[in-house]
């Protein structure tokens, strides 16, 4: 409690006002509101900040012994405890608001609290006659999208359990003059006060800088499309790429496709043609073996055959892969996998309504989840996460002929040191072969140095794959067959005998089964 003022009382008025206290304690929280604010509630008056027109003049306050005025820690609230006035005598609005401003209660007055207990005589009890006005928060600057900025994310899994290959897109299309963005600017916050009059600062609202990207255009913080085109953000720019689609199949007539953009075929493509995509490729009807090379993913919604190949910096999807090479840079996945060879640096995944990978040979370097492996007929399929094994012997070689380089490379400065100090001391007179020496080490130098670089960057690059190959592992939610092979970085196992529900893990150079327990 703070700010309470109490005229000097008698024993006798001190019993009375304890007496009153302890009444107004039992009332209800409602009880004020209900029988006496009920004309403050119909008015909506419950915080009126007096502005400097509105403030009047101090008047002289005459109010009763043990009138006090309380204000709570936060100084947003202030309540009254009014006494009744000397017998023949009345109060004033005003000079209760007098007595406010005299106890520093300066601001937010209950205008029509204040009225109620002049006009309905509202004593000994506490009433609420001053609120303070919390601030508002402004508003951040913020840019709203008129398309999806998320990425392709692959195919859409049905409620079934079934995944429908022919959802994917890889595109969101606009055209020269679509509006994309609309930036919307920050609104400030409004500041709060106490009714002490103290002001609480509302935090300041950012505005965010104007978005760069390509492709676009910007008026009055509306941006528009500059061409036609694939639009998506990247790093919080937007980016609109160009796109060749073609309509109809792509034969060998056609023959090639090389474009930097995305490359979308809405009919089928047949065996023998190439396809080369600086982003991403996407074939809606059916692939023959054909050769496609993309810089992003490759979407096949009714999948590959006949012995073609693939080969994709970021995710392969396809509703089937079959006597294909498969080579990702992320993910590989499809709902059949048959006599194909895939590898990818992430993931492989099989699902939907079979999810089996029968025959061939199939990697990955952090998992292969599949709902079926090999079949009853024991074809030989081998599944391989991890490291390859080779990978270790390749590291201890790139390590051995880093330090030879380096060895190489401390003898050959300690050479041109003891030159250049000849150098110093001769002048003029330096020999022509010590010359001719310097200028052939420093040659030899810089190929050191490069061929370091070049070592250097396939021995991380082996570390990261090993480091990263070390938590892989190989699970099968269904049937596992006999002779299927299991190996995990340089671990192998060939299957026995049928089993199902299996996760296979490598730990200290064994590999090791545990049964997948389904809720």
């Amino acid at each position: 409690m703070s700010h309470v003022a109490v005229s000097n009382l008698s024993s006798e008025q001190l019993e009375k006002l304890k007496a009153a206290m302890a009444k107004a304690k039992g009332l209800s929280p409602a009880a004020p509101a209900a029988s006496v604010l009920k004309q403050g509630e119909e008015t909506q008056s419950a915080a009126v900040e007096q502005s400097e027109e509105e403030k009047k003049p101090l008047i002289e306050t005459n109010l009763a012994e043990g009138t006090y005025l309380r204000v709570e820690d936060d100084e947003m609230t202030a309540w009254l405890y009014l006494m009744p006035p000397a017998e023949g005598q009345t109060y004033s609005k005003r000079e209760l608001e007098s007595y406010l401003e005299q106890q520093g209660v300066v601001k937010g007055y209950h205008s029509s609290n204040l009225s109620a207990m002049v006009k309905k005589k509202v004593y000994e009890r506490e009433i609420l006659v001053a609120k303070g006005q919390e601030s508002v928060p402004g508003n951040d600057g913020y840019f709203e999208y008129l398309f999806s900025p998320e990425e392709h994310m692959g195919p859409t899994i049905r409620e079934d359990g079934t995944v429908d290959y022919s959802s994917m897109s890889a595109l969101q299309n606009v055209h020269k003059g679509d509006k994309v963005a609309i930036y919307h600017y920050a609104v400030p916050g409004e500041d709060g006060y106490t009714v002490l009059g103290n002001v609480l600062k509302a935090a300041a609202a950012r505005d965010l800088p104007p978005m760069r990207g390509k492709g676009i255009t910007r008026e009055n913080g509306v941006y528009y499309a500059l061409n036609d085109g694939k639009i998506e953000v990247k790093d919080g720019k937007i980016d609109i790429q160009n796109v060749h689609e073609i309509m109809g199949d792509v034969d060998a007539i056609i023959g090639k496709i090389e474009f930097f953009g995305d490359v979308i075929i809405n009919g089928n493509v047949e065996g023998g043609v190439t396809i080369r995509a600086g982003r991403n490729i996407e074939i809606h009807g059916t692939t023959g073996g054909a050769s496609l090379f993309a810089g992003g993913d490759v979407l096949l919604s009714r999948g590959i055959q006949g012995g073609g190949k693939i080969s994709a910096r970021g995710n392969v999807f396809a509703e089937f892969i079959e006597n294909t090479t498969v080579e990702a840079g992320g993910i590989v996945q499809s709902n059949v996998i048959l006599n194909s060879k895939v590898s990818a640096k992430d993931k492989v995944i099989t699902n939907g309504k079979k999810g089996a990978i029968i025959g061939g040979q199939v990697h990955a370097l952090k998992s292969i989840e599949a709902m079926t492996a090999g079949n009853d007929v024991e074809v030989k399929t081998i599944l391989h996460c991890g490291y390859q094994p080779e990978s270790f012997d390749l590291l201890l070689e790139n390590r051995r002929k880093e330090a030879e380089i380096k060895e190489k490379l401390a003898k050959l400065v300690d050479a041109m040191t003891e030159a250049l100090r000849e150098k110093r001391r001769r002048g003029a007179n330096t020999a022509m072969t010590t010359e001719a020496n310097l200028s052939e080490w420093n040659r030899l130098k810089d190929e050191y140095f490069a061929e370091l670089d070049k070592i250097g960057k396939e021995r991380e690059e082996l570390e990261t794959t090993m480091e990263e190959g070390r938590e892989s592992y190989i699970k099968v939610d269904g049937n596992l067959y006999r002779n299927v092979v299991i190996s995990i970085n340089a671990e192998r196992m060939i299957m026995d005998r049928n089993t199902c529900y299996m996760k296979y893990t490598a730990d200290k150079g064994v590999i090791e089964g545990t049964v997948i327990i389904h809720n």
